[in-house]
Parts: C-alpha cells; structure tokens; sequence
C-alpha cells in the first residue's frame, strides 16, 4: 500500500509539474480566495467585538430595576360587560429594588453571572461658579462596578477613587464645568424633602466612549447617591455581567419567570445594533460560500483540462496495470496539494491584509480603528475547508480520468 500511494503521489506531482503553469494560477487563485475570507472574517469579528465593546462599556449585560406603577380600575367589571376607559400613565418616581441586598449573592452564585454591581442612579444638576450641568448621577460600589464596565481603564486623568465626598466625572462635563482633577464642584438634587446640595472633589475623568455619556455622567459612591436622590438603604437597578453576551437574552427571559421585576437583556435595549451583527455575519457566510464555490469551479476547470491534455499518458498507466482506484487517486491527490498550497500561501497573504490595516487604516485620534487579528482556529478552519474543497473539486475530473479506456486513450 505505500508503494502503491508513493507511486501516487509521484504521478500526481509530475502531472502538476507538467503544467507549471496552470498550477500557478490555480494556487494563486484558491490563496486569493481563502486569503479574502480569513481577512473578512477577521474584519467582521474585529468590528463586532469592537461595536460591542463600545456599546456594553457603560452598561450590564442584564439590567434588574422595580416594577413601573400601574394605575388599575377601583371596579372590577362585571362578566359580559365591556368597559371603555383610558387611565393617564402613573408619573414614576425612583424605587429600589426589593431586597436588593440579599439578591444580590443569589445573583452571584448564578454560572452564567460573572459580576453583579448595585446601583442608584437619577438626574441632578453639578454646579461650579456661575457654570451649570445637568447630569445623569450614578451610585456605585467602584470595584463591583469596575468589573462590570472596566470603569479604570477608561480614567484619563487623576485615579478612580470613590470615597466620601469624591466623584468620577466625565471629561466633557469637566470641560463645559471647567473641573480638573482635584477640583471641587457641587452636585445638586431634588427630593420630596426638599434640594439637596453636596460638594464633592474630581478624583478622576474617564472617557465613556459616547460623547454625550462623558457630557452628562458623574459617578459617586453608592451612599452618597442614596442621600442625594432620596433612597436610603436603596438600590434602583442591578447590573449583571456574564461570562457569554450572546446568553443574556435567554437568562434575561429566566429571571423574568423567577423574579417580579422588570429585567432587561442589552439585546432587547439594542434590537437595531443586533439586527445589523446579525446582518453582518449572514453578509461574512455568503461571501465565503461563494468564494468556495469559485475555488471549486476553479479546482475543478482546471483539472478538468489536465484530464484532457493527459490522456494519452492516462491511457499508457492504465495498459500498464495501473488501476482505476489508483488513477482516480491520483487527481484526487492533485485537488488535495493545489488546495493546500493555495490555503497556505492564502493564510500568509489574510495576515499580511491584517498588518496592512492594522498600521495604515487610522482614526482621526492618530490610532487604528478597532484590533483585527486572525485567532489560529480561524485561519485553520477556512485553510481546512479550502483543503477539503480542493479533493471536492477534484471528483468528477478524478472520475472522468479512472473511466478511461486505455485503448481508446493512447489512440487520441
């Protein structure tokens, strides 16, 4: 048997060299193929996890807040009668979650949670001299929040430090404020008791990634947010951060079942940016089939014209004793080389693409748009499929050449 194999693959590497050049173009054009598809796959993975990077940097994956009120008739109507009534929506002022202190290690123990962060959240104004802000006044623990946005990466001046009295803020509003680090504004709030005014020191200013966020966002510890909005001992959403985002639609939908409060997946707050991901990578699948099938096409056409320039040499293997099953293996050999070398040189071309967008394509910031890289299970699977798509193609040529009658072939 390796005899017989070693014979095999002497005869299909001759046949390939024999027609140099038709190998050549044939390799060039399944690397080009395979290098589009590793490129674009690393383009549309690079972009999405960028997208959503920048859209779930300032948010949780899950969102647990109170039930909204709902304003209910005083009168059960009677069976059979119908009733037309129209009740004006309850204005909504801010609730804690019930419980929300021994929620919480529940929420933690869960395998799908990676973090969970509390946190009191309302409007207010910040005030510094004659400037002034409204803002959006988030409450937090800091290390329970950090780890759910990564909130010390984004500092870009000072250090995220949240004890009594300091705040984070972010950089446009210490812009229109004319806060630096260590500066002092004041944060204003309005309460059924009455205005609640508190000073507090800039620690640092972060970048939220969304510039209307950074306009309006001052984070202050937990305490300090409950006193101000006038919730003390509350906590008006938790945050919850899970190791896979793409499972926070169905865990969001098994809290619903389990918990009488109104949870929320990023998906369902973000129905058009996971409309366009899906659109995207339905978009990627097309145009790797296609750029299959033309690999095939062109594996196949071309093996196809060697079947025919080579039937006298065909004709004069089989007189010999060659056999059907090994000539049929033969050009099945040819498909496998031509799609491996082709997958190899693709591969090398994908990251030479990845290097060249990665160094030249640049933002207006003097940095690369978003990290592309081509993970090794990528490169491996597409070279995979370009393999095995090369031994495909090479059927029906494999087929046409094992069929040939030896007599009939040496006589053309």
């Amino acid at each position: 048997m390796g005899k017989t194999l070693g014979f095999e693959w002497l005869v299909a590497l001759r046949f390939l060299r024999e027609g140099r050049m038709q190998t050549l173009l044939i390799i060039v054009g399944v690397a080009a193929g395979v290098a589009v598809v590793a490129y674009i796959s690393a383009l549309i993975t690079g972009l999405q996890a960028s997208t959503l990077e920048k859209t779930l940097g300032a948010q949780g994956h899950i969102t647990l807040r109170s039930p909204q009120d709902v304003v209910l008739s005083a009168r059960l109507p009677a069976t059979g009668e119908v009733v037309l009534s129209e009740a004006q929506p309850r204005a909504q002022g801010l609730r804690s979650v019930v419980n929300w202190q021994s929620l919480v290690p529940v929420l933690e123990a869960m395998p799908e949670v990676s973090s969970v962060s509390p946190m009191v959240s309302g409007s207010g104004l910040a005030l510094r001299g004659q400037a002034q802000q409204s803002i959006a006044l988030l409450g937090v623990e800091l290390d329970r929040y950090d780890r759910i946005v990564g909130l010390r990466a984004k500092v870009v001046a000072g250090t995220a430090r949240l004890a009594p009295g300091e705040a984070i803020i972010g950089r446009e509003l210490a812009d229109d404020l004319g806060v630096r680090v260590g500066d002092r504004l004041t944060l204003q709030t309005a309460t059924a008791d009455g205005v609640i005014n508190e000073s507090v020191r800039a620690t640092a200013l972060v970048d939220l990634g969304v510039r209307d966020l950074n306009r309006r966002t001052v984070i202050v510890p937990l305490r300090a947010a409950q006193s101000l909005l006038g919730l003390p001992g509350g906590a008006t959403n938790i945050d919850l951060k899970l190791h896979d985002v793409w499972s926070a639609q169905q865990l969001a939908q098994d809290l619903r079942a389990r918990y009488p409060y109104k949870i929320e997946s990023w998906q369902e707050n973000n129905a058009q940016l996971v409309s366009a991901l899906n659109a995207q990578s339905v978009s990627t699948s097309i145009i790797r089939s296609v750029v299959m099938i033309v690999v095939v096409l062109g594996i196949a056409s071309v093996l196809v014209v060697s079947v025919v320039q080579k039937q006298r040499e065909i004709g004069i293997l089989r007189a010999m004793g060659t056999t059907r099953a090994q000539i049929l293996r033969v050009f099945l050999l040819q498909g496998a080389v031509v799609g491996v070398l082709g997958s190899a040189l693709g591969i090398v071309i994908a990251v030479g693409l990845i290097w060249a967008f990665t160094h030249f394509v640049k933002g207006s910031d003097g940095l690369p748009l978003f990290n592309i890289t081509l993970p090794w299970r990528v490169g491996l699977n597409v070279a995979l499929m370009a393999s095995v798509c090369g031994v495909l193609a090479a059927i029906a040529p494999a087929r046409r050449a094992a069929a040939m009658d030896p007599a009939q072939a040496i006589r053309l």
